[in-house]
């Protein structure tokens, strides 16, 4: 359950307490962005993949 937990408050699901004296820059930021946007895509391609191997599977 630990791993959904990251995954939601890593896309923004559930948000996460910040730490105090925690200094966010413009380049993390887009790390970040980036890398939710490959989550997201690598999401889509497993969901793809998945429905093509079930009507194969028909």
């Amino acid at each position: 359950m630990g791993i959904l937990k990251q995954f939601a408050s890593y896309l923004y699901i559930k948000k996460d307490k910040k730490e105090p004296g925690e200094k966010k820059d413009i380049y993390l930021k887009l790390m970040h962005g980036m890398n939710r946007i490959s989550i997201l895509v690598f999401l889509i391609a497993m969901l793809i993949v998945l429905v093509r191997w079930l009507i194969k599977a028909i």
